[in-house]
């Protein structure tokens, strides 16, 4: 018993912002309200596999540190208000969730039929098929939204041969003369 006070009194847990609320986000995407399915612990891994997904597609204000095996995001999320990556990564975790759904039930669809009964469950995997792709599509134009509207502005790519390099205090030889492409 003595342990046991010593161990609670200097065990230290942080609980992160994320770990609440892209918890509450994906079980709303993925219909699990009630928490029967998914245990809280399970969400918090499938959103860092998604977050770490999602940090590898684009560019965000933040530079963060996804660690899988920890099940750590760093800085949080939800408290520097990076709603862009918050949402791009809930609906990664609920198209990662969706798919695993998808595969699993779709070996468990069948149809019976015995006399004047039967079962069919082919409908439930054409339920689910239809919610992933949805949410697939939604985090494809979420995704290609946020890059096409988030990039930063003024960056060009100048080589040797673009037109607007050459005026850029380089001076080339054209017709025996020295000076910019642009000079009379």
């Amino acid at each position: 018993m003595y342990s046991y006070v010593v161990l609670t009194l200097f065990r230290k847990e942080i609980i992160m912002a994320w770990t609440t609320d892209l918890v509450l986000f994906v079980r709303t995407l993925i219909g699990d309200l009630d928490s029967s399915k998914y245990a809280d612990s399970r969400l918090e891994q499938i959103i860092t596999v998604a977050a770490y997904k999602v940090y590898d597609q684009a560019d965000f204000n933040y530079t963060y540190v996804v660690d899988i095996a920890t099940q750590d995001i760093s800085p949080d999320p939800v408290d520097n208000k990076d709603t862009d990556f918050t949402v791009l990564t809930a609906y990664q975790a609920a198209c990662i969730i969706l798919g695993s759904e998808v595969k699993t039930e779709s070996a468990n669809s069948l149809s019976l039929r015995d006399g004047p009964s039967a079962i069919d469950l082919r409908g439930v995997v054409t339920a689910l098929n239809g919610l992933y792709q949805d949410l697939s599509i939604k985090f494809e134009e979420l995704m290609h939204t946020y890059k096409t509207t988030n990039s930063i502005h003024g960056q060009a790519i100048l080589g040797p041969y673009s037109p607007g390099s050459a005026g850029i205090g380089n001076s080339y030889g054209y017709n025996g003369r020295s000076g910019s492409v642009f000079e009379n």
